[in-house]
C-alpha cells in the first residue's frame, strides 16, 4: 500500500508500512545524534511569530511562511458550512507553523551560556507552503530530524564532516546515487557583507537522489548565537551553529522507488543500520 492523500492539498496519510519504515529510518538518525552526545529533544509544534520574526525567517523565507490563529465565529455568518473561514472571522496570528526544526533549538537555548561541543536532536513537525505539491516528495505538513550542533566554529564545522561521511555511507549501504551540491538559505541580508560571504564560502549543502533533496547540512555561523544570545561559556562569544537535516518523507519517496515496496525498504533500512553501527565513521572519539 502507498501513502494516501489526505483530504487536501500537500497532505498525506501514512499507512502502516511507510509508517513502520519512518520510525525505523527516524531511530537510525536519532541514534547518530545520541551516539556522538546529542541531547534528544521535543520542542513544541508552535512557534510566537515574534520570535520566528527576531530570526528574520519572515524576511528570508515569506514565501514558506504559514501562521495560526484562533476563530471569532461571532463575525461568521450563522447558517453557512464551516467550509473555510474569511478573514473578518480569524483573530491576529500570534503563532507561526516553523518551516525548519532548528529554529525552536535556538530559541530555546535563548540568553545561555554553554560549553563548547553542545549537541541536540529533534524531530519536528515542519511546515512549508509551496507552489505545488507531490505526493511525499513536496509535502505541507513534513517531519524533519536535525541534528544540531552548538559551539565553536572549530566544533561545528566538525560537526558537518562527520555528518556528511555518514549521510555517504547511509546512502552507499542503501544503492542510492547521492550527489552533493551547494544551496543557498538567506539567514543573510542578501545585500550585505555576509550575502558576500555567503556566495564566496555556501553555507548549505543538500545531497540529492533522483533531483530530490533528502538531507542538507547547514551553517549558519554565529547567526543564530547572536540573536538568541547564546554564549560560548568559556569566553563570552555568540555560539556558531551548524546543523544536518535529514527531510523523513522524502527518504520514504527514494526508498520506495528504489525498493519497491514498505518491507524491502524497511529491510534495507535495517540492514544498512546493522552494517553502519553506532560507530564514528570519521575515526575520532564519540563525544
Amino acid at each position: 500500500m502507498t501513502a494516501a492523500p489526505a483530504a487536501g492539498p500537500g497532505l498525506q496519510t501514512l499507512p502502516a508500512g511507510p509508517t513502520v519504515l519512518l520510525k525505523r529510518l527516524d531511530a537510525l538518525l536519532e541514534g547518530w545524534g545520541t551516539a556522538v552526545g546529542a541531547a534528544p529533544m521535543i520542542m513544541p509544534p508552535l512557534l510566537p511569530v515574534a520570535d520566528l520574526s527576531r530570526l528574520d525567517v519572515y524576511d528570508n523565507f515569506p514565501h514558506q511562511a504559514l501562521v495560526v490563529t484562533t476563530l471569532d465565529l461571532t463575525r461568521h455568518q450563522q447558517g453557512v458550512p464551516y467550509e473555510e473561514f474569511a478573514p473578518g472571522a480569524l483573530e491576529p496570528a500570534l503563532l507561526g507553523l516553523p518551516s525548519a526544526a532548528c529554529f525552536a533549538v535556538y530559541l530555546h537555548h535563548e540568553g545561555r551560556a554553554l560549553p563548547d561541543g553542545t549537541t541536540v536532536t529533534v524531530l519536528g513537525r515542519c511546515f512549508r507552503r509551496e507552489d505545488h505539491y507531490d505526493g511525499l516528495r513536496r509535502l505541507l505538513g513534513f517531519h524533519m530530524r536535525e541534528i544540531v550542533a552548538l559551539g565553536s566554529y572549530e566544533f561545528t564545522q566538525e560537526h558537518l564532516r562527520r555528518f556528511e561521511e555518514r549521510v555517504t555511507a547511509l546512502a552507499d549501504a542503501l544503492g542510492l546515487a547521492l550527489r552533493k551540491e551547494a544551496a543557498t538559505d538567506p539567514f543573510y541580508d542578501r545585500g550585505g557583507q555576509r550575502a558576500l560571504l555567503q556566495r564566496l564560502a555556501p553555507v548549505k549543502h543538500e545531497f540529492l537522489v533522483d533531483g530530490l533533496a533528502i538531507a542538507s547540512l547547514n551553517v549558519h555561523r554565529n547567526f543564530f548565537g547572536e540573536r538568541c544570545g547564546i554564549t560560548l561559556d568559556a569566553t563570552g562569544q555568540a555560539v556558531h551553529t551548524s546543523c544536518a537535516a535529514f527531510g523523513l518523507e522524502r527518504w520514504l519517496s527514494v526508498l520506495h522507488t528504489r525498493y519497491g515496496s514498505w518491507e524491502a525498504a524497511t529491510r534495507a533500512v535495517e540492514k544498512a543500520a546493522a552494517a553502519l553501527g553506532g560507530a564514528d565513521r570519521t575515526g575520532g572519539a564519540e563525544r
